[in-house]
């Protein structure tokens, strides 16, 4: 294996193992030795990036809400009009519940310790304000509110049904909730 001075990317490596391990297994069976393993790092590279499970897992899930809140500005910046970032939350909603189930899971993962610990609710604070900035480019700051918490709703009922709901409900909810809540273009 290669040293740190030449492995410039293994704390990035271990970061993303830590990520798929959650995703595959969920945290109660994620370790440091199954993470340097997937990682393919010496064991003793996890305590000198990070000084515990706790200051890798902070770091990981904040990668994660950074990922999320870029496909959240992906889909988000290029609207033009309240009815074309109507269009684009409602595509948003589509793509996170069709997709892999890889965000889902470590998004219920991260609400489970926020749930729990004060130092993950902080960082879920922090990630609903910054996609609702991406929100309020398009509605008022309490119609972006309501939007994030459809946008999480209905993304989870719909990757989770057995039979989704189509895009007309979608189209619905979010007309339904932006009724009176945009911004003028």
């Amino acid at each position: 294996m290669a040293t740190g001075h030449t492995d410039p990317q293994r704390r990035e490596r271990i970061i993303s193992a830590t990520l798929d391990l959650i995703a595959e297994e969920g945290i109660a069976r994620v370790s440091h030795r199954k993470i340097a393993v997937r990682a393919g790092v010496p064991l003793g590279s996890m305590t000198y990036h990070f000084s515990g499970m706790d200051d890798l897992l902070r770091e990981a899930f904040s990668r994660f809400t950074d990922h999320i809140v870029a496909v959240f500005d992906a889909h988000l910046s290029a609207p033009a009009d309240p009815d074309q970032a109507r269009q684009a939350v409602a595509d948003l909603v589509h793509m996170l519940s069709e997709e892999s189930g890889r965000d889902l899971v470590l998004t219920q993962e991260l609400y489970t310790l926020a749930a729990r610990q004060p130092a993950y609710r902080e960082l879920t604070h922090e990630w609903m304000r910054r996609s609702r900035v991406h929100l309020e480019k398009h509605f008022d700051p309490d119609t972006a509110r309501q939007l994030d918490a459809l946008i999480e709703g209905l993304t989870l009922h719909r990757a989770l049904s057995r039979q989704p709901h189509d895009r007309a409900l979608t189209v619905e909810a979010i007309a339904r909730i932006t009724a009176t809540g945009t911004r003028a273009p």
